[in-house]
């Protein structure tokens, strides 16, 4: 039987509202973590021992006055000291985008944002302390190529060839998308300019609609069925819900711009051929 994760949550400081990190414990108990909420107003020591009591997996610290960039490191501090600096802690409230570098910087694990979905948490969470039963859930290895709709192969590639003076990696059909592709490297990744091959083709619909340029972004991923897997339960919409074939030998699929602004992602992997 898999041992529940415990994670101690806490209200460093003088902060005197709980409300959000209430709300936190209770997604994690939801998600069958053992949770210790220690109470407001607890100082950076008294969270650490309380951690270190409790055999917690994870500390969870929860700011709305402030005061992060002070008590957030210290807690990881009074962690060291007690040589418990396994046990990771994450952060969350109203933080600041441009006081997460320092936070990390200074230890703390992960920064959550106001607006974060709290699913993203407890997942997270998960994937921190059992990365063993979160497969597919590793950040993605590089950008494998940046796809661009165009009008015409032959028009558009003495750009890239001649002007840039990349070097042509190869030209391909790809009947289950309708396109014709040319690659072009560019370091460790490339540029995949889209003809496509017929009227009915996805990329014929886009530069109708809005005209030639840039049409996705492509992210090398392992394990890119149980990513899929993954992505369905966390209800992110999704193209493809299983990977199919793609251009260069790939297996891919296509998250729905919806689940990120707007923006098409493709996860490709080209197993092992990266």
């Amino acid at each position: 039987m898999t041992k529940k994760i415990r994670a101690l949550i806490a209200k460093p400081g003088l902060d005197g509202h709980d409300r959000g990190a209430l709300i936190i414990a209770q997604v994690l108990r939801d998600h069958g973590m053992e949770v210790i909420y220690t109470g407001l107003r607890q100082s950076p020591a008294q969270i650490a021992q309380a951690a270190v009591q409790e055999d917690a997996d994870v500390v969870g610290l929860s700011s709305l006055s402030g005061a992060h960039r002070s008590l957030f490191p210290k807690v990881v501090e009074q962690l060291k000291e007690r040589q418990a600096e396994d046990i990771p802690v994450i952060g969350g409230g109203v933080i600041p985008a441009e006081d997460i570098p320092f936070l990390e910087e200074k230890g703390v694990q992960k920064v959550f944002t106001p607006g974060t979905p709290t699913e993203y948490i407890a997942n997270y969470i998960k994937q921190l302390v059992t990365p063993q039963d979160m497969k597919g859930t590793e950040p993605p290895e590089k950008i494998s190529h940046i796809g661009i709709a165009v009008k015409s192969l032959e028009k558009t590639m003495p750009f890239y060839d001649q002007v840039l003076g990349l070097k042509l990696h190869g030209v391909e059909k790809v009947p289950s998308e309708g396109v014709k592709v040319a690659f072009f490297k560019i370091g460790e990744t490339s540029i995949e300019l889209l003809e496509p091959l017929s009227d009915a083709s996805p990329i014929h619909s886009f530069i109708e609609k809005k005209g030639e340029g840039i049409h996705h972004i492509a992210l090398e991923v392992t394990d890119l069925s149980e990513r899929l897997q993954h992505y369905r339960n966390q209800n992110i919409p999704l193209i493809n819900e299983e990977p199919k074939k793609g251009a260069n030998g790939a297996e891919i699929a296509f998250l729905h711009p919806k689940a990120a602004n707007g923006v098409l992602y493709e996860l490709c992997n080209h197993k092992g051929d990266s």
